[in-house]
């Protein structure tokens, strides 16, 4: 199991000389409105990070999925991007043994070798800080997005669910 994951994050940014703060707040439920609310930031700055599992074409592997906290996973796109047929989130138990957190916690860096941490490039388009917890649902980390990507580094992949379609011009009408 990961142990001590805001020092590991904390450690990890400032020998990357990345531009980031750590921001202690009261614990809030999973909910990624609620915590951007506390935190001051937009909802779509928030860096979501899914735990799950990916199988099938003889691949079972363990994915960090990571999306604007605005936005909707669509997990047989997940998968397809590991060359998996289908991903689903990982148990508690996984969780808690692949990132140290609980559910709600997850930051959006993975420290287990077993865990591959895969971003959506939308992440990295449309703010100039992401926010995320930081092993806690009561501390959290906003990061400059260029010194993040640059950090980190991750892979990534287009994994965002396609929008509802709009209806049609006097559909509802009748």
């Amino acid at each position: 199991m990961i142990d001590n994951v805001l020092e590991r994050l904390t450690t990890l940014f400032t020998e990357g000389g990345a531009r980031f703060r750590v921001v202690h707040h009261p614990a809030c439920g999973q909910s990624s409105q609620s915590v951007a609310e506390i935190r001051g930031t937009e909802l779509g700055q928030g860096a979501k990070a899914l735990c799950c599992t990916v199988k099938g074409n003889g691949v079972k592997k363990h994915v960090l999925g990571v999306l604007p906290a605005d936005m909707q996973a669509d997990l047989s796109k997940l998968a397809a991007a590991v060359g998996g047929r289908r991903a689903s989130l990982a148990s508690p138990d996984e969780v808690m043994e692949l990132t140290g957190c609980i559910f709600g916690a997850v930051p959006p860096v993975s420290f287990h070798p077993e865990l591959e941490l895969i971003c959506d490039p939308t992440l990295f388009t449309r703010y100039d800080e992401l926010a995320f917890n930081a092993g806690g649902r009561d501390v959290s980390i906003i990061i400059n997005t260029e010194d993040f990507h640059r950090i980190v580094h991750p892979k990534t992949a287009d994994f965002l669910k396609a929008p509802a379609a709009e209806p049609a011009p006097g559909a509802a009408e009748k």
